[in-house]
C-alpha cells in the first residue's frame, strides 16, 4: 500500500505537469502525512538540509563553475578547431570532430546539457552546411553530449557515490576512472551510428567526397547555394572555395567563418546543397601545431583534475576548486576572453545551476528517506529476488526500467529514487559497486537524449532552431547504437573495472 501510494502519487504529479523535483517532494510529503500524520512533517527539513550540505557534494558547484567559465573563454571553439584539423578532411570527419569535441568538453564540464550547449552552437550549423539534415545534426550533438555524465569529472558519479555509500564502499575517484573506457565505447557507438546517417547528396543518389582547394577553385559554389558563416552568421569567402584562399585550411569556427556552402534554409533539401568540406591537404602540420598550442590550456584541465586526484595531491572536492581557479586564470590572463565585467554573469549562472541541482538533491533525498524508513526498498528487493536470482535476467530487467525512467526523470532524481531499491538487489546477485555505478550512469546518460523528456534533445533543438519532433525522428540510429554499447558495459564488468584496477584506484 505504501509503495503504491509513494510511486502512484509521484507519477500522478508528473502526469499533471508538475516538475520532477516538486513531484518528488510532494509525493514524499503525501506518503509521510498519510502513514504517520501531519506531525511527522518536522522530519522534512531535518532530512533535506543535511543532504544538501554534504561536504562531498561541495565538488558540484566547483565543477559547474569551471565548466561555465570554460564556455565563456572559447575553449570549446579551440577544441573543435584542433579536432577539425586532425579529422575534418576524412569522409565522416565532421561527425568524428563532433564526438571527439564532446568527449573532451565532457572531461571539463561534467554535465550533458552543458556539453551540448558548448559545442552545439559551433557544430550544428557546420554539420548542416556539410550536408547533414538538421534532425541528424542535432541528434548527433545531443547524443554525444550524453557522455558529459560518464566521462570524468562527472556530477552523476559524485551523486552516486554519496547516495550509495550506505550500501557498500565506493570512492568518487574510482568511479571517475571507471567512466573513461565506457565513455570511449559510447563515443565509438555514436560514430558507428553516424556512418549510417545519409547526407543530402547521398539522399539524392550523388557521391559525397572532400574537395581539395585545387579542385574547388577560388570562389566556386554549387548552384542554388549561399555561403554562410558559423555561429555569428557572417558570410563565407566564396562558397566552397573558401578554404583554398591563401593555401590554408579554413577552420570551421575561427572568426565565425566556414569552409563549406549551405542552402539558405535548413539544409535538408535534396540536391540544393554541396556538402563538401574544402581542405588543403598540403597545409597540415603547422596549422595542427598552432591549434594544439591554443587548445593546450583547456586540454590541461582534465589532466590537472584527474592527475591531482589519482596522484594523491587533492580530493575530488579540492580538484573542483582547483579547476575553477585554473579556469578563471586561463579565461582572464591566457585567452583574455573573460573580463572582470563578465564575472557577475558567470557567478550568477553557476549559482543558479548549482541551486537547481541542490534543490533536486534535497527533495530527492526526502523521497529516498521515505523509501528506506517505510521499508519500500526491502519489500521490492524481496519480491524481485523471490521471482528470480539470475543475475543476467535481473540486469536485463533493471536496464529496461532505467531506460524508461531515464526518458522522463533526470539522472540525479533517478539515483535517489532507485539506488535504495536497486543497489541491494544487484549486490545480492553478485554485481560489484563499480559496475553498478557505471551501469546505472550510462543508462541514465542515454535518457538524456531519449524522447520525450531527454534534456539534451531540448537544448540541441533550441540551438539548431528545429522542432523537437524532427529531432526525435533523427535520434534512432544513435539510440540503438548506444543501447548496444550499454549491453556490453552491463554484461562485461571488466569494461568498468579494468582501468581502475590497473591503476590501483580503490
Amino acid at each position: 500500500m505504501i509503495t503504491l501510494l509513494l510511486f502512484g502519487s509521484f507519477f500522478l504529479f508528473l502526469g499533471l505537469g508538475i516538475p520532477v523535483a516538486f513531484a518528488l517532494g510532494l509525493a514524499a510529503v503525501v506518503t509521510l502525512v498519510t502513514t504517520d500524520g501531519i506531525q511527522v512533517l518536522d522530519v522534512v527539513p531535518s532530512v533535506m538540509f543535511p543532504s544538501m550540505s554534504s561536504g562531498t557534494l561541495l565538488a558540484i558547484p566547483f565543477f559547474i563553475l569551471a565548466g561555465i567559465v570554460m564556455q565563456y573563454t572559447g575553449i570549446s571553439r579551440r577544441l573543435v578547431d584542433l579536432a577539425f584539423l586532425i579529422f575534418g578532411r576524412l569522409r565522416h570527419g565532421l561527425a568524428a570532430v563532433t564526438i571527439i569535441s564532446a568527449f573532451f568538453f565532457s572531461a571539463i564540464s561534467g554535465s550533458g546539457p552543458a556539453t551540448v550547449a558548448a559545442i552545439g552552437a559551433i557544430l550544428i550549423p557546420a554539420l548542416v552546411r556539410n550536408g547533414y539534415q538538421k534532425k541528424h545534426a542535432v541528434s548527433l550533438v545531443a547524443a554525444s553530449g550524453s557522455m558529459g555524465i560518464v566521462v570524468p569529472p562527472s556530477i552523476a558519479f559524485i551523486i552516486f557515490a554519496v547516495v550509495a555509500a550506505e550500501f557498500g564502499k565506493i570512492s568518487i575517484s574510482r568511479l571517475f576512472i571507471a567512466g573513461i573506457v565506457p565513455g570511449i565505447i559510447m563515443a565509438l557507438a555514436f560514430f558507428i551510428a553516424a556512418l549510417f546517417v545519409p547526407r543530402v547528396r547521398e539522399l539524392a543518389g550523388l557521391p559525397v567526397k572532400a574537395k581539395t582547394g585545387a579542385e574547388a577553385g577560388p570562389g566556386s559554389a554549387s548552384t542554388g547555394t549561399t555561403a554562410t558563416g558559423s555561429g555569428s552568421g557572417s558570410a563565407g569567402n566564396g562558397g566552397s572555395g573558401d578554404g583554398a584562399a591563401g593555401g590554408k585550411t579554413q577552420l570551421l569556427t575561427t572568426n565565425g567563418k566556414a569552409a563549406s556552402a549551405s542552402s539558405g534554409s535548413s539544409g535538408s533539401g535534396v540536391g540544393t546543397v554541396d556538402p563538401t568540406v574544402t581542405v588543403n591537404p598540403e597545409g597540415g602540420f603547422g596549422e595542427i601545431m598552432t591549434a594544439l598550442v591554443k587548445a593546450i590550456p583547456g586540454l590541461l584541465i582534465p589532466v590537472i583534475i584527474l592527475g591531482g586526484i589519482y596522484g594523491g595531491i587533492f580530493t575530488p572536492t579540492e580538484a573542483g576548486a582547483v579547476a575553477s581557479v585554473y579556469a578563471l586564470i586561463v579565461g582572464v590572463f591566457v585567452y583574455r576572453e573573460l573580463g572582470w565585467k563578465d564575472m557577475p554573469k558567470v557567478f550568477l549562472e553557476s549559482g543558479v545551476s548549482t541551486a537547481v541541482i541542490m534543490f533536486i538533491v534535497g527533495v530527492a533525498s526526502l523521497f529516498s528517506y521515505v523509501i528506506t524508513v517505510e521499508g519500500v526498498a526491502d519489500r521490492i528487493s524481496t519480491a524481485v529476488l523471490g521471482v528470480t536470482d539470475n543475475k543476467y535476467l535481473i540486469l536485463a530487467a533493471i536496464t529496461i526500467i532505467l531506460l524508461i525512467v531515464g526518458a522522463f526523470v533526470d539522472a540525479i532524481s533517478a539515483f535517489y529514487l532507485f539506488i535504495p531499491i536497486l543497489v541491494p538487489i544487484l549486490i545480492g546477485v553478485g554485481v560489484d559497486m563499480t559496475t553498478i555505478g557505471v551501469f546505472m550512469t550510462v543508462n541514465l546518460a542515454i535518457g538524456l537524449f531519449t524522447p520525450p523528456v531527454g534534456l539534451n534533445l531540448y537544448v540541441g533543438a533550441g540551438i539548431g532552431k528545429v522542432k523537437l519532433e524532427e529531432v526525435v525522428r533523427g535520434i534512432m540510429p544513435f539510440l540503438i547504437c548506444a543501447i548496444i554499447a550499454l549491453l556490453f558495459i552491463t554484461y562485461i564488468p571488466a569494461i568498468s573495472n579494468w582501468l581502475p584496477d590497473l591503476l590501483g584506484v580503490g
